[in-house]
């Protein structure tokens, strides 16, 4: 299954829990939730995935925590906040170069709706600039 459609599959897990419970719940609630939700339509989840990062010589195995890898294609990075703000998109395409993924989900669950709330970032597969952020 290509990315596209695990994308689609994903925000429309995220909808129905979103439109089910809305804002105002801990992170934590919402990923145990959707990876429930997408563990039920059968796709494989890996959920606070490790992400090793090396600078330097230093090589630290668990520098960061994916939040939900899905087929180990597809990042999704949850919050609970009332507004993304820049650098949760910084975040999401530093874990997409640094495990080196096409696409990656930002899903707010703290928004007053989820279209507000949901962003796609897109790793270009170049050299790190804080200007070839993708989002849509």
């Amino acid at each position: 299954m290509g990315v596209e459609n695990l994308a689609r599959i994903a925000v429309d897990c995220g909808f129905k829990i979103h439109e089910g419970l809305g804002p105002g719940l801990l992170e934590s609630v919402y990923e145990a939730l959707l990876e429930k939700s997408l563990l039920r339509r059968g796709l494989t989840v890996e959920r606070q995935r490790p992400i090793p990062i090396s600078f330097d010589g230093v090589a630290v195995d668990e520098g960061f925590r994916a939040d939900l890898l899905v087929e180990g294609t597809l990042l999704i990075e949850l919050k609970s906040v009332e507004r993304i703000a820049p650098v949760h998109l910084k975040q999401v395409l530093t874990y997409l170069r640094l495990m080196d993924l096409p696409l990656g989900l930002l899903m707010n669950f703290g928004a007053a709706t989820f279209r507000e709330g949901i962003k796609r970032v897109a790793n270009g597969h170049g050299p790190f600039s804080p200007s070839r952020l993708c989002v849509r």
